[in-house]
């Protein structure tokens, strides 16, 4: 059931009614099904919800004690998506999870995955909740057991320091190696903060970058709602504009085919010669 299901909709494409499913929707939907509260789809940006969305419809698949529902720093939300990635290659589901865009928080690319997810759980359950599933108590379960193994790797942890400590107290460093030490941990601490000034350069221009992307992407999908009118999708003019829209090669221009389709109609415009000829009266 998993294998057809992942089948099914692995492959679905931005005109998929899956996409046309709306926020409040997906929201109702997640809330209702899991006992949450979200009040935005990029809430879930942390890709705790998602794991537990699949642990919904694929009880055991999922280590729910892998998964932190607190994460709150990128470094934690991208462990969340590598134990969905697991999950994802062990239920055989060809399905590109962009981790990098979804721990941004930004809620197009969000709201995208939560409306295929949804997609995916209806085709496994049919839409039908599981009543049997305790969603409270398996984010319960899964915090206590990732407490507790935390709590043993700390102890580990602290064993290891002190053992580190003994062994430095029996053979002291000399000053010449504290020195040699001290200068280069100097020069690593410098080229941390020159490579991070550069990192936070680089996602400022990616912030810019994807806010254009989705400024220019809402004005085409606008465009092309609108050329999908039954009185408009015909019109040699919007045959024109979906040319354009669907042309499938980015490096040749399809405007030349798309003018051709326009200037052919006939009707589409009228002989100058003969508007000329013939002027409306002033007085009709």
């Amino acid at each position: 059931m998993a294998a057809a299901a992942a089948a099914a909709v692995a492959h679905i494409g931005l005109m998929d009614s899956a996409y046309f499913v709306g926020r409040g929707e997906i929201l109702t939907w997640i809330n209702a099904t899991l006992q949450l509260s979200l009040a935005k789809v990029e809430e879930a940006a942390s890709g705790a919800v998602q794991c537990q969305l699949l642990d919904m419809v694929h009880p055991g698949v999922v280590p729910m004690h892998k998964v932190n529902f607190d994460a709150k720093t990128e470094y934690d939300m991208i462990q969340n998506y590598k134990v969905l990635q697991d999950v994802f290659n062990k239920l055989r589901i060809n399905k590109n999870i962009e981790v990098n865009r979804l721990v941004k928080g930004r809620p197009l690319d969000n709201l995208e995955f939560l409306q295929w997810l949804k997609r995916y759980c209806d085709a496994v359950n049919g839409g039908i909740m599981n009543e049997n599933y305790n969603p409270a108590e398996r984010r319960s379960k899964g915090g206590k057991e990732r407490n507790h193994k935390a709590s043993n790797k700390s102890s580990k942890s602290l064993q290891a320091n002190r053992l580190s400590s003994a062994n430095s107290a029996d053979g002291a460093p000399t000053t010449e190696k504290v020195c040699i030490s001290t200068v280069m941990e100097d020069h690593y601490m410098e080229q941390i903060q020159q490579l991070s000034e550069k990192i936070a350069d680089l996602k400022v221009s990616v912030d810019s970058t994807e806010k254009e992307r989705d400024f220019y992407f809402s004005k085409l999908r606008d465009i092309e709602i609108l050329c999908q009118r039954p009185e408009l999708e015909h019109l040699p003019m919007t045959k024109g504009i979906r040319k354009i829209l669907y042309a499938a090669d980015a490096k040749d221009s399809s405007l030349s085919e798309a003018n051709e389709i326009i200037t052919r109609s006939p009707g589409m415009f009228p002989d100058e010669a003969e508007c000329q000829a013939t002027p409306k009266s002033p007085y009709t």
